[in-house]
């Protein structure tokens, strides 16, 4: 029998990943590569993020202490907020999805009360004790940037996700 907590987490979960593609819905590359906002990120970027810094790191990584990712998020020189130019928004797109899959494969199983399998050095004193905590976190990351994304589809087109009368 799954568990409900971690259900109902993963529920939450994937629907801000969800929030984040269908708030990018009908953009064209350039749009998506254009920055909108003064700290200069694109939609594209944001997403590329998201895939690299929060399901792979954090699922991957942290949480199941998976070395091939570790050794990727270590020994990469990419931008997560800069994808190669090369990739077309439908890689960074599947990518997104792809990484996604890929933790809740792991989730799937999880004990919320485990500690992460590994810890970074680079945060100091700072972090998370449990797999729970790391959902949280991610969910947290996920849904902010789903904002930041709302904000920037309404400033490129006017497109409102959510329609308030």
């Amino acid at each position: 029998m799954a568990d409900p907590e971690l259900t109902t987490l993963l529920g939450v979960l994937n629907s801000k990943r969800t929030h984040v593609l269908d708030i990018l819905e009908g953009l064209d590359e350039e749009a998506l590569r254009r920055p909108v906002l003064p700290s200069g990120w694109t939609c594209l970027g944001l997403v590329h993020h998201l895939a690299l810094d929060n399901e792979k790191f954090w699922f991957r990584a942290v949480a199941a202490g998976e070395q091939a990712a570790i050794e990727e998020i270590l020994g990469s020189g990419e931008s997560a907020w800069e994808p190669a130019p090369e990739k077309t928004a439908e890689e960074v797109f599947a990518l997104y999805r792809q990484e996604a899959k890929l933790a809740d494969t792991f989730l799937a199983d999880a004990d919320l009360n485990a500690a992460p399998s590994w810890w970074p050095d680079f945060f100091g004193t700072w972090h998370l004790d449990t797999l729970r905590e790391v959902v949280l976190h991610v969910i947290t990351e996920t849904a902010t940037h789903a904002g930041h994304l709302d904000v920037v589809r309404e400033l490129t087109d006017g497109r409102q996700r959510l329609v308030v009368t």
